[in-house]
This record gives structure tokens, sequence and C-alpha cells, in this order.
């Protein structure tokens, strides 16, 4: 038995499950696979199904009183006391273009007798696993947040200017989504922004300090629930863009290091009031200002 599965009784188990289906992705990834699409450039592939499939199987044995929510449509026991939130192949896009940025995760919540069925449970367990790096990220409630079996901390970064900060964007309706102005914002006012295509591994990386904070919108509680509690146990903040509680069916989440949090909290009070903002060129001012640049070039 490892030291995972002594300290963990959730998270342990569920980390084998983890490795185990995430060698079957990386035995896809690396033959190729042939992929669909749910909707607007909205990936699926064969190997997202076989993931949650070996998944569900592994937790209906290991757990058989637990519910299930899967990202490619398990829906089991959903009013039991614990419930499962897995995505099995988190980055399906990067995934099915041979981008090596994509994990397994899995998060536990717990919702004891009486918890009002539009309220949260307590996140108690999370396990998220890049197969490709072979870095298991773990945590359970109260009992800190680990890569690989050793302890992991959120960054020390004190100040927005000397952070790395991360985001995505939706795979559909992105014409309807402002976050590129978000970008242009924080891309400003800090030492840059990172976009992985990931939601699991770029709070996975928020909880071990590769970076700073992250945030996005339009995501489900299988992308968020297991990174979430990472954050939290490895010492973290994670709220809502607006500083407000997170839940788990939001579609929008803000995590840093705790130090930024504030700073980008109220930078974005700022953006959604359009104050002290910085306008993007359109197309025609940069191609002016690409022409000025050229001809002082020449001369």
């Amino acid at each position: 038995m490892s030291a995972v599965d002594l300290h963990f009784p959730h998270a342990g188990p569920a980390s084998e499950m983890a490795r185990s289906a995430g060698a079957l992705l990386r035995s896809h990834y690396e033959r190729g696979v042939a992929t669909e699409y749910k909707g607007e450039a909205d990936l699926v592939t064969i190997a997202d199904r076989e993931s949650e499939a070996f998944l569900v199987d592994r937790l209906r044995a290991q757990w058989p009183d637990y519910g299930i929510v899967g990202e490619e449509g398990t829906r089991s026991q959903m009013d039991c006391e614990y419930r499962w939130y897995i995505d099995p192949l988190d980055g399906t896009t990067n995934f099915a273009h041979g981008f090596p940025a994509f994990c397994v995760s899995m998060g536990l919540e717990h919702r004891p007798a009486g918890t009002p069925a539009d309220a949260d449970g307590e996140l108690v367990a999370g396990v998220i696993y890049d197969p490709l790096r072979d870095q298991l990220f773990v945590a359970e409630k109260g009992r800190g947040a680990y890569l690989n079996g050793k302890p992991i901390h959120v960054s020390s970064a004190e100040t927005l200017a000397e952070s790395l900060i991360a985001t995505g964007f939706p795979s559909r309706k992105r014409h309807a989504n402002p976050n590129a102005h978000f970008y242009q914002e924080i891309t400003l006012r800090s030492h840059g922004v990172r976009r992985a295509g990931s939601a699991a591994l770029d709070l996975a990386y928020t909880a071990c300090g590769r970076l700073d904070g992250y945030w996005e919108f339009n995501l489900n509680a299988w992308d968020t629930s297991a990174g979430v509690l990472l954050v939290r146990e490895a010492g973290g903040t994670v709220t809502y863009v607006d500083g407000s509680p997170f839940h788990l069916a939001s579609a929008e989440v803000l995590a840093t290091n705790g130090k930024i949090h504030a700073p980008l909290v109220d930078l974005f009070q700022d953006m959604f009031a359009g104050r002290n903002l910085e306008p993007i060129p359109s197309a025609r001012e940069f191609a002016v200002l690409r022409t000025g640049q050229a001809s002082s070039a020449e001369r």
C-alpha cells in the first residue's frame, strides 16, 4: 500500500484509477484517434468515452453507494451522500490535435443529509493526473495537496505585476464570450497570461505554484471540482471573479495564491464597469501603425 493510500482513503484509490485511465489515454494519443463534434468546435473522441466508461466501472466497484457525474453523459445515483465529478479527458481539443496538455480529473463532493438540493456539499477529495508527464496531483480536505507524493503550495508572488496568470476560452459560442477583453487587460497588468486548454491542469498548476492565478468562464463541475480543492489545500483562494463564494454550479472561477486575489477582483470590477481600461487597437488602426513602423525602418 502506498503512502497516498494510507493518508487519503478516497483520493488514494481514485489516484490509481486515474493512472489507469491516463494510461488508456496515452495509448490512444500515441497512435492517434478519430474525432467527432458534439457541437460547434466541441470535440469528443473515442478516448473520452473509453476513459469515462473505465472510471465509472471502477468507481461503482469501489464505492457502489456513491453518485457519479461524468462529462460524457454519466448521471448515476445523484441523490447519494457522496458524488464523484469526473472529466475523463480534460483538454480534448489538445488531445485530438496532438498538443501535449490534457489530463484525467476526479473530484468528490460530500453532501450530508439535509443538504438543500440547490446548495453545494463539501469538496473532500481531488485527483488530477497528467499521463504524458506522469504527474499525479492529489488532495483531501484538511490533509494538504501533493504532487507525486510531495507537498505542494501556492506561489509567493506578492503583486499582479510579477504574476503569471492563466485563462481559457469556450469551445462553443466564442463570439458571445468577452474573455478576450479581460485577457487584454490582465496581460497588460501581469507578467503574462497563458492559455493551455485544460482547466483542471491550470488549477493544478496554480496549486503547485507554476501559475500565480487562473480565471475562466463557461465551466462545469467536472472541470473544477478536483482543482478547486487542490488550490484550497495548497493555501490558495477560490471565488467567483467578483470575489463572491465559489459554487460547483458556477460557470466561472477565479483561483489565486491569495496574495493577488484582491487586486484581480478589483481589476474585474473595473473591467465590468468599463473603468481604467486600455483600448485594443482595431485591425485598421494596427495596419496604419504597422505601415508607419515599416516606413520608419526603411529610412
